[in-house]
């Protein structure tokens, strides 16, 4: 076995606790420094990784690094995994391949077009690897639907339904400001969970027709010492679409922050002989149902990472440079994700339908195998 894949954490905000947690029980993976703009969090965030590492019985401590810039000259860093907010995620990617780390990051992998195709050229040039968020799609929810339609079991695709709807994260958040600036709003922050699902289950998407709307200009903050103040939205906050994948299925998209309450499934895929409900993206697990003439059966988990949470697709990436294969979670799904999002909000904006640039391959299928806690290195 290969020794594991040393990882720098930068931005040790509310989404690192569900990283910290998961990492100690990859074999693969192991923690080694942390920063953060704000030191105390940084050093609470140590702490607590840690924490985890002795309970875990592993070895090996964590530093907190003064900088992002420090972190990434460490000798013991192999890969940066980039957990700040969606504005610094080209900045933190960029400047790590530059220091000549992988990098693999939370969703979107940037914020415009361009960040996304100078990450991919950096990596390219420097022969590393990169990766991005959601891994939610690599556990057995979202594969064992996926396995459903690979088998053949709805006949042949034809349609999708794909739906995120909720008041607006402000009510949990006690920071929501970023989500109505630019580079957040639903689709954005959402929508690569449910687009990323939507090209493993259907493939890749090759038109997009969109509408949108920001029916607040301000919003409040609900919950911490913060409560009750009032910040501008400056992003559309309902968006809805159709998206044509290249294999001829038709997906209708909403993603809003201004639902109150719905009834409304996750995903369902239709086809020629059935159809197959598929739980939320935002998940690892959850129940996969197929109807195929007369009520709807549960299905087995078949496929996927049992188990799984996030960091999944960080170990995915390790274990993939061992073994000299393309990692699941890539930059390029991530680019392709972050097109479609684009492009169906300058459909809307334009108030027509318009081709997506990029393509990708789909992603390798996951079998059902917990190979990545079993086994550990990167080669």
């Amino acid at each position: 076995m290969g020794e594991p894949l040393r990882i720098g954490l930068v931005g040790a905000g509310k989404i690192s606790g569900a990283y910290l947690d998961t990492l100690p029980r990859l074999p693969g993976l192991r923690l080694t420094a942390v920063t953060d703009l704000n030191r105390a969090r940084a050093e609470a965030a140590a702490k607590t990784a840690e924490a985890a590492v002795k309970s875990a019985q592993s070895t090996g401590g964590v530093a907190v690094a003064a900088s992002a810039d420090e972190l990434m000259a460490r000798d013991d860093v192999d890969a940066v995994l980039n957990l700040t907010i969606p504005a610094a995620h080209a900045e933190v990617a960029l400047a790590a391949l530059a220091a000549g780390r992988h990098v693999y990051g939370e969703k979107p992998l940037s914020g415009t077009r361009e960040e996304a195709d100078a990450i991919l050229r950096a990596a390219d040039l420097a022969g590393l690897r990169v990766g991005c968020a959601p891994d939610t799609v690599l556990g057995p929810g979202t594969q064992t639907a996926r396995k459903a339609v690979d088998d053949g079991l709805i006949g042949t695709p034809v349609a999708a339904t794909a739906f995120m709807t909720t008041a607006g994260h402000e009510a949990w958040h006690p920071d929501p400001e970023f989500y109505y600036r630019p580079g957040g709003g639903p689709l954005l922050d959402m929508g690569p969970y449910y687009l990323s699902a939507l090209v493993h289950l259907l493939g890749p998407v090759v038109r997009v027709t969109g509408a949108a709307s920001r029916p607040r200009a301000q919003r409040s903050v609900g919950s911490g010492p913060r409560a009750g103040e009032r910040f501008a939205v400056e992003v559309d906050t309902h968006v809805t679409g159709v998206l044509e994948h290249r294999d001829g299925a038709l997906t209708t998209l909403l993603m809003s922050f201004d639902v109150h309450a719905a009834r409304l499934p996750r995903i369902e895929v239709h086809g020629t002989e059935g159809s197959l409900s598929v739980p939320d993206p935002n998940t690892f697990d959850g129940p996969v149902e197929l109807w195929r003439g007369g009520a709807w059966e549960p299905l087995a988990p078949s496929a996927g990472y049992p188990g799984s949470a996030r960091g999944y697709g960080l170990a995915d990436l390790a274990r993939a440079l061992g073994a000299g294969r393309p990692h699941r979670a890539s930059a390029e799904l991530a680019r392709h994700v972050l097109d479609i999002m684009l492009t169906l909000l300058d459909a809307a904006r334009e108030r027509t339908s318009l081709p997506v640039g990029t393509t990708c391959s789909r992603p390798e299928p996951v079998p059902f195998t917990d190979e990545l806690s079993a086994s550990a290195g990167h080669g």
